[in-house]
């Protein structure tokens, strides 16, 4: 049981983990778990808590993994196959449940994400107005500024003076906004675009962005990595004092984020390995939907594997494949 859920949530909140807080809102008939039973459910699909038996956890923390990717929360109900339909669709995913009770289970599905983390470079007034907007928008902000007065940051959760990005938590959802005005740029993005982060901008005029290119490529920096690089930052308002200037930006970064483009998710794959993040396969006794990323019973049959959403699924299927493969 999850007896302490706001203690769990602050424990993770406190070492930045994504999680999502499940919790029953409404039941009918006959159902395990009660209004008001609470789970959460980390980025690696671990559930802590009580939302149901071995129908409901493997949906809920498939649609959990899902909001983690989207950042957007989603009401779930689980009902029988012949309920399907009969209560408000709007804002709602159906999903039988095949499992004996024949209850109905509706559970919303509450993502709570790190704040986003914005990083400024540079020491000049740009860098001040970005760290402030960064700051009123609830972002985390860091600035990096060699040769700047700390106290000009008094409002950043963190000011460092080097351009040490290993110091950092960089993050999938991190921006990078490089605003040295040609003090350390190339030292900064050099070391910038080696990093994770998703966004990583430089505010100069094009042709001096043209030269800054040039260097990182001539300094080897893999053409991979130099594509990343937004030049001009921001959206095109045409402004040009710096908070002008910031406002553009804040306003690119939070249209990326919008369109999923900024998120808390893992950047790469390891080298060779596909991902797979939101790949799904149906259970062929019940006919639920399992998430193969999470997936806890897994069968090898005739060469090919086999997903299921509780294990007396699995050994149901182990003693007679047959009688289940027919209805593919």
């Amino acid at each position: 049981m999850l007896k302490d859920y706001l203690e769990a949530a602050r424990l993770l909140r406190e070492r930045k983990q994504s999680f999502v807080l499940a919790t029953v809102v409404r039941t009918g008939g006959h159902t395990s778990a009660k209004s008001g039973a609470k789970a959460i459910v980390t980025e690696d699909g671990s559930l802590v808590g009580w939302v149901g038996g071995s129908c409901a956890e493997p949906t809920v923390v498939r649609e959990a993994r899902k909001a983690l990717r989207d950042g957007q929360p989603r009401l779930i109900r689980l009902s029988p196959p012949e309920e399907l339909g009969k209560g408000p669709k709007e804002g709602v995913v159906e999903v039988a449940q095949t499992c004996v009770s024949g209850g109905t289970l509706e559970i919303y599905i509450e993502p709570h994400l790190p704040r986003p983390h914005l990083v400024a470079v540079g020491h000049l007034p740009v860098t001040e107005v970005l760290a402030n907007l960064g700051k009123d928008m609830g972002y985390e902000v860091t600035v990096m500024s060699p040769e700047g007065d700390a106290t000009r940051f008094a409002r950043a959760d963190r000011v460092v003076e080097d351009l040490d990005f290993s110091k950092l938590d960089i993050r999938r959802d991190t921006a990078i906004v490089v605003a040295s005005h040609a003090n350390y740029d190339e030292e900064a993005l050099e070391a910038a675009l080696a990093t994770d982060a998703a966004y990583v901008s430089l505010v100069a005029s094009r042709k001096r962005a043209a030269d800054v290119i040039q260097y990182l490529r001539q300094s080897r920096v893999p053409e991979e990595q130099l594509s990343r690089l937004k030049n001009p930052a921001g959206i095109e308002l045409g402004g040009s004092r710096p908070e002008e200037i910031a406002l553009s930006v804040m306003a690119e970064i939070v249209m990326l984020r919008r369109k999923g483009q900024l998120t808390p998710g893992p950047a790469k794959e390891a080298e060779g390995e596909v991902s797979a993040a939101g790949a799904e396969a149906t259970d062929p006794v019940c006919g639920m939907t399992v998430e193969v990323a999470s997936a806890r019973h897994v069968f090898q049959h005739g060469g090919e594997l086999y997903y299921f959403c509780c294990s007396g699924c699995q050994r149901s299927f182990e003693r007679e494949p047959k009688a289940y493969l027919v209805k593919k």
